[in-house]
């Protein structure tokens, strides 16, 4: 007898879709389809309830709290909504924190990715021959699994790996783990990686964030060593619309690197983002916000330089970057100027601006 389980042509899950990627690529979906949409977030710090008010009422969207390493949930969960395909977005993400404590890395990036292979292969194995030709497997990476590079080059998607801090390791395993369940499984699996995402919603500990939000308090801004490690600047509202492109028309077992191609030094964007302040909002007594800015002592094992080439997913799949780094960088600061309220309550309830990553082995979780 042949398998008879039938999907739900209309619904996706989405993990991690309280994060600032994850928020912004639930908010695309809901407004910009029909299709529904299954969110799994285990909610922790930089998950953030208030990113997805917009759509919290929407009868298409539904919340489930809970952790993609918990295999009960998601079997219960794709057994319950049937359907077409999974993104996979929950992540630990922030690399001063895994220096801090490597820990919850491990268990949400590789642990928890494994658990989402072993129940998606074991739900898409139950599908009948045309739902498991449409069923789709996406998994969000990032460009740090490829380690650093001089002043020249661009990753691609044939560049090897080579992870330099606890957080890049822990998604290049769980990169590794999901090519494998596609060449050992079958499993239809895609794989993106993404540069330096930046916009609204995102958690204060990152650095266009961080530097704003200091920036509007007056106090010190500041620059890792030199400043002059680069990045590839991506705002996330492209990068959500080129997952939708590869959610769509991505061919399984591939790999797509996506990038912004705005390429800026640390101090290039914190000088951008004074000169956006000076000319919107007033600091007083200290004339422009570039005063505020500080060199402070550098991240243990800072990649010097990340450049992406995403020459490959413009053409096949279409995909283009809308926004320039200045018109995505000037939309950011209107909106965390305008939500103070947002950022406000983060401060009040889960964090404190205080500095990650400075690794002493004797405070280490």
């Amino acid at each position: 007898m042949g398998n008879t389980r039938e999907v739900d042509k209309n619904t996706i899950v989405v993990t991690g879709g309280a994060g600032f990627i994850g928020s912004c690529f639930v908010r695309h979906i809901i407004k910009e389809t029909r299709l529904s949409v299954i969110n799994i977030d285990k909610l922790t710090y930089a998950g953030n309830l208030q990113s997805l008010a917009s759509v919290e009422f929407n009868p298409r969207h539904m919340l489930v709290h809970g952790d993609i390493s918990d295999s009960s949930v998601i079997e219960q969960v794709l057994d319950e909504y049937s359907p077409i395909a999974i993104v996979n977005l929950a992540a630990e993400t922030h690399v001063d924190r895994s220096i801090d404590g490597a820990a919850p890395f491990i268990q949400s990036n590789i642990v928890g990715t494994f658990v989402m292979l072993e129940q998606s292969l074991r739900y898409w194995a139950s599908l009948g021959a045309s739902a498991k030709r449409d069923f789709r497997f996406v998994h969000v990476s990032t460009d740090e699994v490829f380690g650093t590079l001089g002043e020249t080059g661009r990753f691609t998607e044939a560049s090897s790996y080579a992870p330099n801090s606890p957080y890049s390791a822990s998604k290049a395993s769980s990169d590794h783990l999901v090519r494998a369940w596609h060449h050992t499984y079958g499993l239809p699996a895609l794989i993106s990686n993404c540069s330096n995402n930046f916009g609204p919603f995102q958690f204060p500990e990152k650095l266009i964030p961080l530097v704003i939000i200091n920036a509007l308090s007056g106090k010190a801004l500041p620059v890792y060593g030199d400043g002059r490690n680069v990045r590839d600047w991506l705002y996330v509202e492209d990068h959500v619309r080129a997952l939708v492109q590869i959610l769509r028309n991505g061919a399984p077992g591939k790999t797509y690197v996506i990038g912004g191609d705005n390429e800026k030094t640390t101090l290039d964007v914190i000088n951008a983002i004074c000169d956006i302040l000076d000319t919107t909002t007033s600091l007083e007594k200290n004339g422009s916000y570039r005063n505020l800015i500080r060199f402070v002592t550098d991240r243990p094992g800072h990649d010097y330089r990340y450049s992406v080439d995403s020459s490959l997913i413009q053409k096949e799949l279409g995909w283009q970057p809308a926004e320039s780094f200045e018109s995505g960088l000037k939309q950011t600061i209107e909106w965390y100027i305008d939500n103070r309220q947002w950022w406000q309550n983060i401060f009040d309830n889960t964090y404190k601006l205080d500095r990650l990553g400075l690794f002493k082995y004797s405070e280490r979780s």
